[in-house]
């Protein structure tokens, strides 16, 4: 495989055609109206503004069948891509009314809309990370490079103008490296798996799902976290302009069905990621870890302030690097349809616009008798074939894993929280610091990456471990 230098990414803007041959566009009429939604099914944290809808009819359910849309049959064409420039290729050519993609991509969509007079509208929001968890980079399990400092001078692949290569300039920028720190070719999340895989480069940097899947199927480690960056990551929902002030009815009508799913997702977390593995062949524990509760991602429509402010820093990032064209971000954004939304379901959208709530993992914990109410220690055990059981800390889960591992239980997935980063991982990729004066009841706190939990380990006079080891260092029964 060859690997060209990082000077050669214009491609972070491939040319959009207006007018791509062959593609007819929205057409109308007393019987028929097509609606083109642009999805990312592999995309976890779009699931509830494309497959869900799709698969359990809600846009069809919250379409309007009254007044000047009585006499109208729509006919819905969802059409699944695995990034966003496929969906802005549609969008430009108005094959695509409505699409859904990370942030990066969405700037690079607005930007060309206005540069082509195809202008699209950011106008909801359907998952989020407040400090930029998601977007990942991962190295081959054996792979001897623990952090992103390694990766100086070394094969990097990422999809180019993906969320996730939009972290990978943020994470240099803010290390004040410069663009060719390493090695980086623009590799789809197929393609990069592979080669990562086949060790054939020495990362792959990429979005969600694909920086948690990797490791869980086992061969791969994550070295890097888009929450290192601290800049806020989101996918959202854009539509072209012209399609929104003509039929304002039916983009309103996406967001309640939108708002529904992610109900559909909260109500039943366990039974959704199922359904939504069958839809995508995503892993349900993959899944689960963005979209449960307590997750990686939070579901909310609102486009926040801070949104915006995070979208004008990027956009100064990328128009540094001159890959990206004039964007007017205050064109762009329209929260009107979103608000619409709120205001048919009787909510309040500015009291939602302030909350940055989640909801979180409770209930009772079964090995320590005690309450699930701190969301920073919690942990969760998916036993196969069972129940999803809470824990109250990572000391009760691991003893939990013991308990139930003795008895011959099998688990899908084990999952706590990092204390560094704040967000979920899996247990049995974490490391630990295990200290304490007692080295019966050992203080046990999970990190992601190896130079936290060795930094936290060395402040508190603690030791380094790995999942095998601390399960090693506690007793059922303490």
């Amino acid at each position: 495989m060859s690997v060209g230098p990082a000077s050669k990414l214009s491609g972070f803007l491939p040319l959009l055609v207006a007018a791509t041959v062959g593609l007819v566009p929205v057409t109308a009429s007393a019987e028929t109206l097509e609606i083109g939604i642009g999805t990312q099914n592999t995309t976890t944290n779009t699931v509830t503004g494309g497959v869900v809808l799709k698969e359990l009819g809600l846009l069809e359910k919250h379409l309007p069948k009254t007044g000047k849309y009585k006499d109208f049959q729509y006919k819905l064409s969802w059409q699944n891509a695995t990034s966003g420039p496929p969906i802005t290729n549609g969008m430009m050519a108005n094959n695509i009314q409505i699409g859904m993609m990370g942030d990066y991509p969405l700037m690079v969509n607005g930007a060309t809309g206005q540069a082509t007079k195809n202008e699209t509208q950011l106008v909801a929001i359907i998952a989020y990370n407040a400090v930029g968890g998601g977007n990942g980079i991962v190295v081959h399990k054996d792979s001897p490079f623990y952090e992103l400092g390694d990766l100086k001078g070394k094969n990097v692949s990422v999809p180019f103008g993906s969320a996730a290569h939009g972290m990978m300039l943020t994470s240099l920028q803010k290390r004040g490296l410069p663009p060719d720190f390493w090695n980086l070719v623009s590799q789809s999340p197929e393609v990069g798996s592979t080669n990562l895989q086949e060790k054939r480069i020495d990362a792959h940097g990429d979005f969600v799902p694909f920086a948690e899947l990797l490791p869980f199927k086992g061969f791969a480690r994550k070295i890097y976290d888009g929450a290192e960056t601290k800049t806020p990551t989101f996918h959202g929902v854009v539509v072209r302009k012209d399609f929104g002030e003509k039929y304002p009815e039916i983009v309103v009508a996406y967001i309640n069905a939108l708002m529904e799913a992610n109900e559909w997702m909260r109500k039943n977390p366990k039974l959704a990621a199922e359904k939504i593995e069958e839809w995508t062949k995503i892993n349900k524990e993959v899944v689960y870890i963005f979209l449960g509760p307590g997750g990686v991602h939070t579901l909310d429509a609102t486009i926040k302030p801070q949104w915006v402010d995070s979208v004008g820093a990027n956009y100064a990032i990328l128009q540094k690097l001159n890959m990206i064209k004039e964007l007017n971000i205050g064109a762009w954004v329209n929260d009107k349809y979103v608000r619409q939304a709120f205001k048919e379901q009787g909510l309040d959208y500015d009291k939602q616009l302030a909350s940055f709530d989640t909801y979180n993992v409770g209930g009772t914990d079964p090995i320590c008798n005690a309450p699930v109410n701190d969301p920073k220690k919690t942990g969760e055990i998916w036993i196969q074939g069972g129940d999803i059981v809470p824990f109250s800390s990572p000391v009760c889960t691991l003893l939990g894993v013991k308990k139930y591992g003795a008895e011959g239980k099998k688990f899908n997935a084990v999952y706590l929280v990092d204390r560094q980063l704040g967000i979920k991982v899996f247990a049995d990729a974490a490391f630990y610091s295990v200290g304490g004066s007692d080295p019966k009841k050992p203080d046990v706190v999970p990190f992601l990456l190896k130079k936290d939990a060795e930094a936290y380990a060395s402040k508190n006079g603690a030791k380094l471990a790995t999942y095998a080891e601390v399960l090693g260092a506690i007793n059922v029964g303490q």
